[in-house]
């Protein structure tokens, strides 16, 4: 469980009540981390899955969006959740999203998502369905490029879920300069200003923001 933003008791009280993910999860979180390395902190955490989940449950998308798969945590966790809807899924790695495709399959939803790879820049302007659904978690350089691009798609009401917008809580300090904080900060600040969404910024793991289309 990624905790940055909390005390280390509240981190494991929240830990343990939280739903615990099965046995499937747990398997793609170990071969990620065995076959990624470092690379292997760009998946969610469980709790963000869990949470992932219950959104989509609760919202009961026909179209989803996820921008960024990697080795397919987060687009498992979104699958599952719907219920006769589709996720699309947009990523630049025929590498990373191989292992993601193998746990669809063995997740019993590879029916439910379609997977496009090649700069979601391009890819997502060629998309033309009305979006519900859609989770950010791509390099965030471009998170302004794509979120406009969701935005376009995003039907009224619609819920975009950007990942990594407190980047450890940096993003609070001005002094912090590194410049993928600075971009997450740059970005959070042009989505307040966006009269078009309402925004709340959940501080689970590396902070998460719900932005929806009014």
């Amino acid at each position: 469980m990624k905790a940055y933003l909390l005390d280390s008791a509240v981190a494991r009280y929240v830990s343990e009540h939280t739903t615990a993910p099965d046995a499937l999860l747990d398997a793609l979180e170990r071969e990620t981390a065995e076959v990624a390395g470092d690379d292997a902190t760009m998946q969610i955490s469980f709790d963000q899955g869990r949470f992932l989940t219950m959104i989509t449950q609760l919202m009961a998308p026909q179209v989803a969006v996820e921008v960024g798969t990697f080795t397919g945590y987060s687009s498992v966790c979104i699958a599952r959740g719907l219920s006769g809807g589709t996720l699309h899924c947009f990523d630049v790695s025929e590498k990373w999203t191989s292992v993601a495709r193998r746990y669809w399959q063995e997740a019993g939803v590879a029916d439910r998502v379609t997977l496009t790879i090649g700069p979601a820049a391009d890819t997502l302007a060629a998309f033309d369905q009305p979006i519900d659904l859609a989770f950010l978690d791509a390099d965030k350089q471009n998170y302004p490029v794509y979120y406009e691009l969701l935005m376009d798609r995003l039907r009224p009401g619609g819920l975009i879920l950007a990942d990594n917008t407190l980047r450890r809580g940096w993003v609070a300090d001005p002094a912090h300069d590194e410049p993928t904080t600075v971009q997450m900060r740059q970005f959070n600040d042009l989505v307040m200003e966006d009269p078009r969404v309402t925004v709340l910024t959940l501080p689970v793991a590396d902070g998460m923001t719900m932005i929806r289309k009014s």
